[in-house]
């Protein structure tokens, strides 16, 4: 889906027990964001809860921090932005990103406390938050997050609409932080969705997690110059750059595409076949290339979490499938990118200019196991 036209309105290290996420059983380790050992092929396809794993140590102590933060910027609130941050813990709650600024959205806004209700030092409280629950890498993570927030102030700036910006964003905690229950990690705002559960202290997914970005450009902000999403493109665009003539037409699926397919709303509905061509069939060097893309997604989960997932979609490498639409340089509307695997799911898509006049990317990761940490229903 495009943009909207500015101004306009629009409607301990040990084997994980079972647990219950809405109406469906599960094995908490089946959910994880990976395991040590490579996963059986048989099990490539299976639902969740015939995977078992153990989170890693540090996984674990990254999820006391994360709850750490996330109590000590609960408690840094007033009466009122307490109960606007903490909702119940629901799909429909869960589901409620998008890709447009909150002031586009009508009723179906997001859910949460908005962010321009915070004084600096609960901004403060926020930012340790989001530092532990996000990569430490360069361009990626925390620092991508930060540079998405600036990009939405650089349009409110440069007079595109004064309604963009980080007081636009929302964030929410689905249930209450807890190292026994079920919880979620909610933050976002315009091209930003970040979407993290936990289950007893543990991360046990980081997905639907989108990332769009507009100017596509490189802007200064501050005296400092911002990019953010160029790591994940410059992956994209290497990895079709290698295809030969012959990869590239198996490569090459047909249709239209204005948007990503597994957007805002599309839950749980992945395309029952995978297109394009196998990972299996690649060179040594260009499955390092498929792999730097998976990384641009993943690493902008905390490093130790963001392993454990690597580690899985490495273990599926030869099952999965690369296959794009448009052109391979990724600059014309329309120009999309999907790689398609038994957990692993990321589509690229470049939307329609909207404030400038270069098409923009929309991108999604999301996982056919992990999305909401497995919730369904």
């Amino acid at each position: 889906m495009r943009m909207f036209k500015a101004g306009a309105t629009r409607p301990a290290n040990k084997p994980l027990r079972r647990g219950f996420i809405g109406n469906s059983t599960f094995a908490l380790g089946a959910i994880l964001l990976g395991c040590t050992e490579p996963v059986d092929s048989s099990l490539a396809s299976a639902q969740p809860d015939t995977v078992v794993t153990t989170a890693t140590p540090a996984a674990l102590a990254n999820g006391r921090t994360v709850l750490e933060r996330a109590r000590a910027f609960a408690a840094a609130l007033s009466d009122k932005q307490r109960s606007d941050l903490l909702r119940p813990y629901s799909l429909a709650n869960a589901s409620r990103w998008h890709t447009y600024p909150q002031w586009g959205m009508g009723r179906r806004g997001r859910i949460g406390l908005r962010l321009e209700t915070l004084s600096p030092s609960q901004w403060q409280h926020l930012d340790a938050l989001l530092a532990a629950a996000t990569g430490s890498g360069k361009g990626q993570g925390y620092e991508e997050l930060q540079q998405h927030l600036n990009a939405d102030d650089f349009l409110r700036q440069i007079g595109k609409d004064q309604r963009y910006g980080r007081g636009d964003f929302y964030v929410a905690f689905l249930g209450e932080p807890s190292d026994t229950g079920l919880w979620q990690l909610q933050f976002g705002g315009h091209h930003f969705a970040l979407s993290n559960t936990y289950r007893e202290g543990i991360l046990i997914g980081a997905t639907p997690s989108f990332r769009g970005i507009e100017p596509v450009f490189p802007f200064e902000f501050n005296g400092v110059m911002h990019a953010p999403q160029k790591p994940a493109m410059d992956a994209f665009r290497a990895l079709l750059a290698s295809l030969d003539n012959g990869q590239r037409e198996s490569a090459r699926i047909h249709g239209k595409f204005s948007d990503v397919v597994m957007g805002p709303g599309r839950d749980w509905s992945f395309p029952a076949n995978s297109e394009g061509i196998a990972a299996a069939v690649l060179s040594d060097q260009q499955r390092d290339l498929l792999l730097a893309v998976i990384a641009a997604y993943v690493h902008d989960v905390d490093d130790a979490n963001a392993a454990l997932f690597m580690a899985r979609y490495q273990s599926e490498l030869a099952q999965t499938r690369v296959s794009f639409a448009g052109s391979p340089s990724l600059s014309r509307t329309g120009d999309y990118v999907r790689i398609d695997g038994p957990s692993l799911w990321i589509e690229l898509v470049m939307d329609s200019p909207y404030n400038f006049s270069q098409p923009h990317p929309h991108g999604i990761w999301r996982d056919k196991h992990t999305d909401y940490g497995g919730t369904r229903s």
